[in-house]
């Protein structure tokens, strides 16, 4: 690891967890640098039979860490990227360098990458970033099941791909949480409740601040709304301004505004399936 840089922390989760709320209020912290989503180790690998397992590159590894550089304003770092490179390691490794570079010139430690999908790319991390660490965040089921809902109905086409059904909303949620909670206890990794984090967000981030390496600091509470417009890209803000807002559960609102009596039961008895009861005490993070 890079002597100047302390951590490097991965934020995962089921999209509209709330995932930009909590990289909000860690990107505040004045140690920690943070960006726009990367979507990087979702198009590192090649996806053809073997390709993985022998660490072949996928043909669209070097555009999407030349897209992620113009996302971050960063062209200058075009010189670090490998070219037609075989393998997927050079990849890896000028991503990690781009990232540990940027932290250094904002004069942090620290870095957080936050692209929920990710989340099926934890072995893929862990092989190429040494003592990657990573924040799970999770969400009551209903409630992530509504944001998906209205979230693949009201805005772009082009990223949700159009509206989701209800069992494709209730599908997404099980599976994701299934995988947070198969490394509920690794050490490199921590679970965070989404209402315990706005119920007690002092204490969590105290917690989480902890597991990161660094001591908490109240800006993390007070400055986030504009760490917030700092890593959500333009066109995302319709669906992620929230995170810049006062912080309150709104939990049931959406869920009881659009379904119906019998799609609500059906929604409740299906998300019923994953037992999140031992994550229930709202001072911790597992």
């Amino acid at each position: 690891m890079n002597q100047q840089i302390k951590g490097r922390i991965f934020l995962v989760g089921c999209p509209r967890s709330g995932t930009t709320l909590l990289q909000s209020m860690i990107a505040a912290h004045p140690k920690i640098a943070s960006f726009p989503e990367s979507h990087f180790f979702e198009h590192l690998n090649g996806a053809w039979p073997w390709g993985p397992v022998l660490g072949l590159a996928s043909r669209r590894a070097q555009s999407q860490l030349e897209k992620f550089l113009k996302v971050i304003d960063h062209q200058n770092k075009e010189r670090l990227i490998p070219q037609n490179a075989l393998f997927s390691q050079p990849y890896a490794s000028a991503f990690i360098q781009v990232l540990d570079q940027v932290t250094e010139e904002q004069d942090k430690s620290l870095w957080l990458e936050k692209t929920p999908q990710h989340l099926h790319q934890i072995e893929t991390i862990e092989k190429f970033v040494k003592d990657a660490k990573f924040i799970h965040l999770i969400r009551n089921g209903a409630d992530v099941v509504s944001s998906l809902y209205e979230a693949s109905r009201k805005h772009s086409e082009k990223t949700w791909g159009g509206p989701w059904s209800i069992d494709q909303c209730i599908q997404t949620w099980v599976k994701d949480v299934e995988v947070s909670l198969w490394y509920k206890d690794k050490s490199n990794h921590t679970l965070v409740r989404y209402e315990h984090l706005v119920d007690a967000p002092e204490s969590i981030l105290i917690k989480l601040s902890e597991f990161m390496g660094v001591e908490f600091d109240q800006k993390m509470l007070q400055d986030y709304g504009e760490a917030a417009k700092q890593v959500v890209r333009e066109h995302e803000w319709a669906w992620k301004a929230a995170a810049s807002e006062p912080i309150r559960n709104a939990n049931g609102e959406k869920f009881a505004k659009l379904f119906d009596a019998q799609e609500r039961e059906y929604i409740l008895q299906k998300v019923a399936q994953v037992k999140l009861d031992h994550l229930s005490d709202k001072y911790t993070t597992v």
